[in-house]
């Protein structure tokens, strides 16, 4: 069920550049949330002078910081005070709709899953990217949560993507492709042929193996693997584009007269970085738990804040975690 007016928690002082970039980030959210109300986690000295100047943010302290580099779990478990779980309780009890987050990844998947907990019948919760392509956006998943997979945890991962790519891309009937190394339904290693065969009989809109050339190339709007193979291919993605952004930009300075070609594609190549831009989605959902939760990427700055929030009111509006739910629903009937 959709909700009109939903509240969304902030931990302010997550990622690299917080708490400042989080601060401008929250306040150019705002002006674009409506009936949304957001709640800030971090330390008093930060998040009540926030609340006492921008009315529709309400702060909850939260003296304890989870750092980068402490063990996740641990940390959740004995940090119960930090802003990272806090986030998470506010969402598994109900007072908060979504939890966005930058700070450590391994923390938030862990507080999501000790604290907010899994969707009934989910068994393994996945991190989905939106990735540009040469069409519309797809949805990639999993880039980081599961190293190991089993293939009925491809098959949830199609279901939920297909679920995320309806509500939050507004995708009428997703197509869904297996990551791989051939187009065959044998090629590939025996996951990928296992999961093959259950995404074909269990995930509609599945349309075989995708390669790696293809992942750009609009073919399909979700794409599942593993999440060793997903987070590799989302991190050399982000590499590459990169440098051939950085690599245009050298060859248009390096002579009067490509300088001068430059000027006249600039608007051309400033539209061309936008849509390149990781920020323009900011954040990854943790589809699977019980909760609309946002990871932010470490770097995040108050573009990519202010756009994960948005995608946060977005999917708690659609119905996002209802919609998962069901969709795991109609799979364990299926198999029952």
């Amino acid at each position: 069920m959709s909700r009109t007016s939903p509240v969304i928690a902030v931990d302010v002082v997550g990622g690299d550049f917080a708490p400042a970039e989080v601060l401008s980030g929250i306040e150019e959210a705002l002006e674009d949330l409506s009936g949304t109300s957001l709640i800030a986690l971090g330390p008093a000295d930060i998040v009540e002078p926030l609340s006492e100047r921008l009315p529709l943010v309400r702060a909850v302290v939260c003296p304890e910081i989870i750092a980068m580099d402490e063990h996740p779990a641990t940390a959740v478990r004995q940090k119960r005070d930090s802003s990272i779980t806090v986030g998470a309780r506010l969402l598994r009890d109900g007072r908060a709709d979504a939890f966005f987050s930058a700070g450590s990844t391994g923390a938030v998947m862990a507080a999501a899953t000790l604290v907010t907990g899994r969707i009934r019948g989910v068994s393994r919760p996945a991190i989905a990217t939106v990735l540009p392509t040469a069409g519309p956006p797809c949805v990639l998943l999993d880039v980081g949560a599961n190293a190991d997979c089993r293939p009925e945890n491809l098959l949830q991962f199609g279901l939920m993507g297909v679920a995320y790519s309806k509500a939050v891309l507004d995708v009428e009937s997703p197509r869904v492709g297996l990551l791989n190394i051939g187009e065959e339904p044998t090629k590939g290693s025996m996951l990928a042929i296992e999961a093959h065969a259950l995404l074909q009989n269990g995930c509609p809109g599945f349309v075989g193996n995708v390669e790696g050339r293809d992942v750009l190339s609009g073919s399909v709007d979700v794409i599942v693997t593993d999440g060793f193979t997903g987070n590799v291919a989302l991190k050399l993605l982000e590499g590459a584009s990169r440098t051939l952004l950085d690599q245009v930009k050298t060859a248009m300075t390096a002579s009067p007269l490509t300088t001068a070609a430059a000027a006249v594609l600039k608007p051309s190549l400033a539209r061309l970085r936008e849509r390149l831009d990781p920020d323009a989605y900011g954040g990854a959902p943790l589809l699977g738990v019980n909760g609309v939760t946002i990871i932010g990427h470490g770097s995040s700055r108050a573009k990519a804040i202010r756009n994960a929030i948005r995608v946060a009111e977005l999917s708690v509006r659609a119905g996002l975690t209802e919609r998962i739910a069901a969709s795991v629903s109609i799979e364990d009937s299926q198999s029952a």
